[in-house]
């Protein structure tokens, strides 16, 4: 007697969604059935991590950002999958902190906890510090899109300072390009953000650094003014004309965010050296 195969499970756009959000904390080069994260999610999905490995990198082949670095995914992407790709990325403001949540559910993560997406480790849980009063769900969702962005940018520039490749996470951020209270279209874009220390983070938020159209690093001419400082000369002077450092397969900072920054950021307060 002869038994037929079970049919693979379909997908559902919650699920796809979700795995969108999981997509993007991940480069290309992640994306395998050994991945930690993709096993995580499998099981929590109650799926295989080779099926979960497939269907990212089935969006993999509708990332522009990956086109342009000459990336190809996988050419069986469905039309649920298109259609699931445009919603997630036609408002990220809605869609990224509700995955946030979704994921957060997956994994039964408690009041108190979080959870953080470490490519070279896993999905962890963390206590979080004590809070004050409770809060509201306004407040909720943006702290939602805040975490999902930091931990896409950070995945995105392989943990580590692109100016320094300082690798301590807890001294890393999500600098915006174009900032958050400017241009809430891009604020959790992962091409609108680059992964820098709290120190290049800061001086990249007042202007004092910038990059070229070649990701090399620029200092305002205030800054070089003190390049005498030897903190200054080992933070900063050390690394002027050094492009990013970033993955070969990561999603590239937008041209036009950095020529903005330049003219309006960097250029408006501080005339370049």
């Amino acid at each position: 007697m002869i038994t037929q195969k079970a049919a693979p499970k379909k997908w559902t756009r919650e699920q796809l969604m979700v795995a969108l959000n999981v997509y993007h904390k991940l480069t290309f080069g992640q994306i395998h059935a050994r991945q930690p994260v993709i096993i995580e999610f499998a099981e929590k999905l109650g799926r295989g991590s080779n099926s979960v490995a497939m269907k990212l990198l089935n969006f993999a082949s509708l990332d522009p950002a990956l086109k342009l670095r000459g990336i190809k995914g996988l050419d069986n992407a469905s039309t649920l999958d298109r259609d699931v790709w445009n919603e997630f990325h036609h408002n990220l403001n809605e869609s990224a902190p509700a995955t946030e949540e979704a994921l957060r559910q997956l994994f039964s993560v408690k009041e108190g906890e979080d959870l953080e997406v470490l490519p070279s480790v896993e999905i962890q849980k963390l206590k979080l510090p004590p809070s004050g009063p409770t809060e509201t769900l306004a407040t909720t969702k943006v702290r939602r899109g805040q975490k999902y962005f930091r931990e896409a940018v950070l995945n995105n520039g392989g943990g580590s300072c692109g100016i320094t490749g300082l690798a301590i996470r807890d001294l890393l951020m999500a600098s915006h390009i174009l900032p958050w209270g400017t241009h809430p279209e891009h604020r959790l874009n992962v091409r609108n953000g680059i992964c820098l220390s709290r120190l290049h983070d800061a001086a990249f938020d007042r202007g004092l650094i910038t990059f070229d159209d070649n990701l090399q690093l620029i200092l305002s001419k205030r800054l070089s003014a003190e390049l005498p400082q030897r903190t200054v000369a080992e933070n900063f002077g050390a690394y002027v004309g050094q492009p990013l450092r970033l993955p070969e397969d990561a999603a590239l900072p937008e041209p036009a965010f950095l020529i903005e920054h330049r003219k309006k950021i960097f250029n408006k307060r501080f005339a370049a050296a």
